[in-house]
């Protein structure tokens, strides 16, 4: 499983330090997102244990990280609206357990839907993503790891307050929080200059949570996220509650499962593809599909909600040197450790500590150089990388991937939707049309310009040597000149079709001939 053979004594060591140093930084994000999705904290944390240790084993890139994340707890908050909608007579507790049971099945099905992706091994669609777009992904996430971890500073009643007021009292209440977030900044910066031996975040919490403990510093702690809530006990199965498989159940539930099941694929293949840039290696794309799908049902099956691969902290694990199977491993078991053994332990950490590491996190996961290709870059391309970053701050990273997919999807048809002819005369005394550029939706008018059927001889040849049909649009654009060229009395001859170019005109043979005048296209003849 881990192919222990090829570890050594140092990839040991590291995979170890560094599991250890992301399932402490996986707390606060587990209990931050738990509290986005409106369900009691323990839910997170059982997500980022059973889904990071499912994917740790099967997952396709060795050293990536799962759990609970932002993308797909914001799509389980409409969820919750929809059965407050749904149950209006119940109380906050019922309330609670009601919108808890439709996040598990949601999280089971979604789980299913990613498996079926995976089998289908459509996990290659990622390519689809242009770079662009994927600068624009990675931007956009960056700035939201940094803005998620403001709300850990408001101070209470900040609902109440004006932004003169919010920013005033936050830093009167939090100025010890905003030196520890100073100090742990400048160790993850500093340390790795001197030595890589121990990750730097690891030093930062061990020193800084014992100064905080030894002087009595007055700062919010891990322990005061968790609410009333003492200790943890490890993750047992949970039958989903059938009295929910209604038609209004799931009616909400299915589709919030699709959601989650392609924000999670999205992101996590994304991920995938940000670390394949990092190691210089390959992962599988549909081998990730299918882990993050049964990580999410056993997620699901055992009190988690769903999750999916996280950059942040996946970028924490390859930078302190966990590139393998076992960091992965050792982050989600260390961190179940932890939570139910330590919980006094973590219970004292201090919150700016993990803020520090997620500020450097955003700062490393930022692709800087972007910003200086930009003006070097085409316009719609520059549009693109914008367009995505904003959509991913504001709304949803599927919606923004989407969005950056379909502009440029529109921009290449845009740019293409040309198709030139030149005219020459053989020594048969035949006009030849000598395309030049793809035929396809978009180029059929500028194909259609291109010929003079009036004033042309008696026989026409189109060659289609430098040109290429690639859709039924272009297909039925050559039906239509061929009957042109039929109706004035005239012979039109297609020449240079491939073999797959002459599939897709289903329909031309009854008005084309085929010469078969260079036979590394291994057309038909006279048909």
């Amino acid at each position: 499983m881990f192919n222990l053979q090829n570890y050594s004594t140092q990839n040991i060591k590291n995979d170890i330090l560094s599991g250890a140093l992301v399932a402490v930084a996986l707390i606060p994000e587990a209990i931050a997102f738990s509290a986005i999705a409106g369900v009691n904290p323990m839910v997170g944390l059982y997500a980022a244990f059973i889904i990071g240790l499912v994917t740790s084993i099967l997952g396709g890139k060795p050293g990536m990280i799962s759990g609970a994340t932002g993308a797909v707890a914001i799509v389980f908050v409409s969820l919750g609206v929809a059965v407050k909608a749904l149950f209006p007579e119940l109380d906050k507790e019922a309330l609670s357990m009601m919108i808890l049971h439709h996040i598990l099945i949601a999280s089971i099905f979604a789980g299913l839907f990613q498996i079926v992706v995976g089998l289908m091994k459509m996990g290659k669609f990622i390519r689809l993503v242009p770079q662009p777009a994927m600068f624009g992904f990675v931007n956009g996430l960056a700035i939201v790891i940094a803005l998620a971890q403001f709300k850990f500073l408001a101070p209470a009643n900040a609902d109440s307050m004006s932004w003169t007021e919010l920013i005033t009292n936050s830093f009167s209440e939090n100025y010890f929080m905003y030196i520890i977030i100073a100090l742990t900044m400048l160790i993850m910066h500093f340390l790795p200059r001197y030595t890589k031996a121990i990750p730097a975040g690891l030093v930062a919490i061990i020193s800084l949570t014992l100064i905080v403990y030894i002087t009595g510093i007055d700062t919010k702690l891990v322990g005061q996220l968790f609410g009333e809530i003492t200790s943890i006990s490890i993750p047992h199965f949970v039958m989903p509650d059938t009295s929910l498989f209604t038609v209004q159940s799931m009616y909400i539930i299915l589709p919030t499962a699709f959601l989650v099941a392609m924000v999670g694929l999205i992101e996590s293949l994304l991920t995938l593809s940000v670390l394949d840039e990092m190691s210089g290696t390959k992962g599988s794309g549909n081998r990730e599909c299918i882990a993050q799908g049964v990580g999410n049902v056993c997620s699901g099956s055992f009190g988690g909600m769903a999750g999916c691969a996280m950059i942040g902290q996946s970028i924490i694990n390859y930078s302190s040197g966990g590139l393998g199977r076992l960091s992965s491993f050792v982050a989600s078991v260390f961190l179940l450790v932890l939570v139910v053994s330590f919980f006094p332990v973590i219970s004292a950490v201090p919150v700016a500590v993990l803020i520090g590491i997620m500020f450097m996190v955003s700062i490393g996961t930022f692709e800087f150089s972007s910003l200086r290709r930009i003006k070097h870059m085409q316009k719609s391309d520059a549009f693109v990388l914008l367009t995505v970053t904003i959509i991913t701050v504001f709304a949803d990273l599927a919606i923004a991937v989407i969005a950056g997919i379909i502009i440029s999807a529109l921009v290449f048809a845009w740019k293409h939707a040309k198709i030139h002819a030149r005219t020459e005369e053989n020594e048969k005394g035949k006009k030849v049309y000598c395309l030049d550029g793809p035929l396809f939706f978009a180029s059929v008018t500028s194909f259609a310009e291109q010929f003079n059927i009036e004033e042309d001889p008696n026989e026409v040849i189109i060659d289609f040597k430098n040109a290429r049909v690639m859709d039924s649009s272009g297909a039925e654009a050559i039906d239509a000149i061929t009957e042109r060229y039929k109706k004035a009395g005239k012979k039109l001859t297609l020449r240079h079709l491939s073999n797959d170019c002459k599939k897709t005109l289903t329909t031309a043979g009854p008005f084309c001939t085929y010469e078969e005048d260079d036979p590394t296209y291994k057309v038909a003849v006279n048909q």
